[in-house]
């Protein structure tokens, strides 16, 4: 029998054809050799409730959003057992994402989001935007957003993609740090942490840290950090005049204070490394923890190779703008 990463390597192969006749069986067809399947992962070891319609009439019932990922998983592991790994000796598969993934017999995470292409996930640690996840991912972009504007509904899977785990992570916080750390390793390895830390739990709405993630995109360059703490101090000057304007707060005197007193220090790295390192217990307080043993050991040799966007609210909001888009 293959392993979960043999079988996965397996599916990348074929991941075309799979795709194929998934959407083949959103359209109803084919589906009586899926039926068995559907019957032993529906609930009450009976076939789902939409199931009679979309054979009947190649439609759906009306869905929201959640139901419709449900949908495209129990569909999709029916033709991995029927079609994709047919001619291969594999175990019955099973949805579970209790344990932590849609798909443990293969380890692997199924997301299907609509055209606003983001999904949320549990928050597990902040370190995840720099290293991804724990497991690989299939994202397959559905037409649900429009589709469901002119019912009855028809689904298909407009486009996919397939992420190793380390993908799943922040594409411009991966950039940074990966830019990074090696000279800031030669420097201090505190000096690293505190930076990886703050790349981890920033809040790239936040006035201050916005303009801190621009200086240490640049940070190994002096002159750059000087032209961009003048920028910060004249949006400084734009943004609360405008608020001043609506009516609004003005951004406190201690948000640039904080950025202008960088090059006050020497060398200016550590000016840098004291002024996120300020945001981050500012913002955060306990909550912001240096990594781990295990999180400081896999930063040091991870990829960093991060594809996506990532932001934090009670969960990760994953964005898969950037892959999408671009393809």
């Amino acid at each position: 029998m293959l392993t979960k990463v043999e079988l996965r390597n397996l599916l990348r192969e074929r991941l075309a054809e799979t795709m194929t006749q998934l959407n083949q069986a959103l359209q109803g067809l084919n589906l009586e050799r899926l039926e068995s399947v559907l019957s032993r992962v529906g609930r009450g070891g009976t076939l789902p409730y939409w199931y009679e319609q979309l054979h009947d009439q190649q439609t759906f019932p009306n869905l929201d959003g959640k139901t419709v990922g449900s949908v495209i998983e129990m569909l999709f592991i029916a033709i991995l057992e029927t079609v994709t790994f047919q001619d291969v000796e594999i175990p019955q598969l099973h949805l579970n994402p209790a344990r932590g993934v849609d798909l443990p017999d293969l380890d692997l995470g199924i997301k299907a989001p609509s055209q606003n292409y983001a999904t949320s996930e549990p928050f597990l640690s902040a370190y995840e935007r720099l290293l991804g996840s724990e497991y690989d991912a299939l994202i397959m972009l559905t037409d649900y957003q429009k589709r469901k504007l002119h019912p009855p509904l028809k689904l298909q899977v407009i486009q996919w993609h397939y992420f190793l785990n380390t993908e799943l992570a922040d594409f411009a916080l991966t950039a940074i740090a990966r830019k990074h750390r090696d000279w800031l390793l030669s420097q201090s390895e505190v000096w690293t942490q505190k930076i990886f830390r703050f790349l981890a739990y920033i809040n790239q709405s936040d006035w201050r840290a916005s303009h801190l993630l621009r200086i240490v995109d640049v940070m190994q360059m002096e002159d750059e950090v000087q032209k961009l703490i003048l920028k910060a101090e004249k949006d400084f000057t734009k943004k609360n005049t405008q608020r001043a304007g609506e009516d609004k707060d003005a951004i406190p005197d201690h948000e640039i204070e904080s950025i202008v007193s960088i090059v006050k220090t020497q060398p200016v790295t550590l000016g840098i490394v004291d002024a996120v390192d300020n945001w981050v217990v500012e913002n955060y307080k306990d909550f912001a923890r240096m990594p781990n043993d295990n999180e400081w050991g896999r930063l040091l040799t991870a990829p960093l190779s991060g594809k996506i966007g990532i932001s934090f609210a009670l969960q990760w909001r994953y964005n898969f703008g950037r892959v999408f888009k671009s393809n």
